[in-house]
């Protein structure tokens, strides 16, 4: 039995410990406050501000753990090499959790290093420095801290009166004290996909079917697979996710985001964890949901194959205020459709656009995908959520 320390409790982390405990595990979830939802079902918790480093130190010198699962990113990754010094096992590794913590360093990775097709970018570390980047990489263009997450602080400039709002933005989204952003020139995109690839100790990089999806103020809003995708288009993107994966080495389950155009496909960003869009895999999609790939790939466990079982949707519920103990209406309706399903996080707390469920739907292979959506994002409205 391993000692795993999952570092973020959020609703990825809580299917994660679910899966691991399927196999014997013992797990201390941490987050920054109590009764996160990953929490709700470990062995042991934990509640520090894991931007802390000091209080990183004193937890993993407290319980030993023999694997360190990071699920979020504003936690003091460069603690994690110093871990690795100590034989516990980051995942997917101290390198990977650094780099993709920072739009900069997996950027420069992605495109310097290897190669890979990206949108035109440039950095900026004051306003004055965003005036020539946006100059340089041409209107409209995408504004992100460089680091962030979940969309946090990201902004489109469709004119040049946006530069100073996209930086105000971006320094009101920004992780710590980091200023620095990138701006992007805008991909004329048909669609966007993610690619859940899964890294092995001991054997060969297996990716899922392509994953669809929408966001809307940089969260994902509803996500389906497969996604539609050409051959040719589909073994580009798992060129790519295989080289950047390799390059940043380790075990698990990563989610890489490509930008499908009409003259082939751009790599646009990755986590080295579970996905958000990958939550579909939750309505049976595979024969392993994400999840369970991730928890087999980090204990070293074998994966012989990844299949398609069925088609999938997934369509978020939303909280729309502040508030405490949440409370939900409508789930009698909601699962009073067939081929569906729900889970509701358990999250203590709700805020304005907080995920707080996700409503599932399913049908047989090949059944039209974009009707299963459909039919998520109505079983999702029929479901509201009220706090106190």
């Amino acid at each position: 039995m391993k000692k795993v320390m999952l570092l973020g409790s959020g609703e990825l982390g809580k299917e994660f410990v679910i899966a691991v405990k399927r196999l014997g595990q013992y797990v201390i979830a941490v987050d920054s406050y109590n009764d996160a939802p990953a929490q709700q079902v470990a062995d042991e918790r934990e509640v520090i501000n894991m931007l802390d480093g000091a209080e990183l130190d004193r937890i993993v010198a407290k319980h030993k753990p023999d694997i360190i699962v990071p699920e979020i990113e504003a936690i003091r990754t460069e603690r994690f090499y110093d871990y690795e010094k100590q034989n516990i096992q980051v995942v997917p590794s101290a390198k990977a959790a650094n780099f993709t913590m920072n739009r900069k360093a997996i950027r420069d990775l992605a495109a310097k290093e290897l190669g890979l097709r990206t949108a035109k970018y440039e950095y900026a570390n004051s306003y004055e420095e965003l005036v020539t980047a946006v100059k340089s990489v041409g209107i409209p263009c995408v504004v992100k801290p460089l680091m962030s997450s979940s969309g946090k602080g990201q902004s489109v400039i469709k004119s040049e009166a946006d530069i100073q709002k996209a930086w105000d933005y971006a320094q009101s989204g920004k992780r710590g004290d980091y200023t620095e952003v990138i701006a992007e020139a805008f991909v004329k995109f048909d669609s966007e996909i993610t690619l859940l690839t899964v890294t092995q100790k001991n054997g060969e990089t297996l990716f899922c079917p392509p994953i669809g999806h929408r966001q809307e103020r940089g969260d994902y809003q509803e996500s389906w697979q497969p996604a539609q995708i050409k051959p040719e288009h589909l073994k580009e993107a798992q060129d790519m996710a295989e080289k950047v994966t390799k390059a940043l080495s380790g075990a698990g389950l990563w989610g890489v985001e490509f930008f499908l155009a009409p003259e082939g496909v751009y790599f646009s960003e990755l986590s080295p964890r579970p996905h958000d869009t990958g939550m579909v895999t939750l309505a049976g999609t595979q024969n392993f949901s994400e999840f369970e790939l991730h928890a087999r790939a980090v204990l070293g466990f074998p994966i012989p194959e990844i299949t398609l079982e069925r088609v999938g949707a997934s369509a978020v519920i939303l909280a729309d205020k502040e508030g405490v103990n949440p409370t939900y209406s409508g789930v009698e309706n909601a699962m009073n459709n067939k081929l569906s399903d729900l889970r509701i996080f358990g999250k203590p707390t709700t805020r304005p656009y907080r995920r707080m469920a996700v409503a599932l739907t399913y049908d047989k292979p090949g059944a039209n995908v974009d009707a299963v959506k459909q039919r998520a994002i109505e079983i999702a409205k029929m479901v509201s959520v009220h706090s106190k």
